[in-house]
């Protein structure tokens, strides 16, 4: 038998209750020897609030979802399948389906360290809004792009008379 990453759906928001009851089953019921880790896929979040300051938070990447490392058999699939907070297994008519090499790599690729950081905003196309910031700070301007993954926006500011595309930082700006 292999160790092999497997992915358990629990009851949203309980996650950690999850993992730390299984990890507490598995030491109870002497299986150290068949599963071997719990994780739970985690991102650094940086979202900006309305004021424009910034707040870093850890979010998880897959809510309702528990990774467990383990040699799959009756009495592991037993002892994860009759935790508390689990709902079963992520797999086709009942079979657990084991994840690749590939697909435990990218979803933790997404919660490790090097992981580029995603950042949240509630700033959309269309709104109005004041730069606070930069060579164009009390420019009024209007969303026309939002890009979460760099953490840019292009505002169109009024120069002159002209509207002209300017890309800030999310944290540049401030609605209106």
């Amino acid at each position: 038998m292999s160790k092999k990453w497997y992915v358990i759906h629990t009851y949203s928001g309980y996650e950690n209750k999850v993992k730390t009851d299984l990890e507490m089953r598995v030491e109870t019921f002497g299986l150290e020897n068949s599963i071997f880790k719990i994780e739970i896929p985690m991102e650094t979040v940086t979202e900006i609030k309305d004021d424009g300051h910034r707040v870093t938070s850890e979010k998880k990447v897959f809510p309702g979802y528990v990774l467990v490392r383990m040699e799959l058999d009756d009495r592991s699939w037993g002892v994860v399948r009759n935790t508390p907070g689990v709902t079963g297994f992520v797999g086709s008519e009942g079979n657990p389906a084991a994840l690749s090499r590939e697909e435990y790599n990218k979803i933790m690729g997404r919660s490790n360290s090097n992981a580029p950081k995603r950042i949240s905003t509630d700033l959309e196309v269309g709104q109005s809004v004041k730069v606070i910031s930069g060579p164009l700070s009390d420019f009024d301007g209007v969303i026309s792009e939002v890009n979460p993954d760099t953490g840019k926006i292009k505002v169109m500011v009024s120069i002159f008379g002209r509207e002209t595309p300017v890309e800030l930082a999310f944290d540049q700006v401030a609605r209106l």
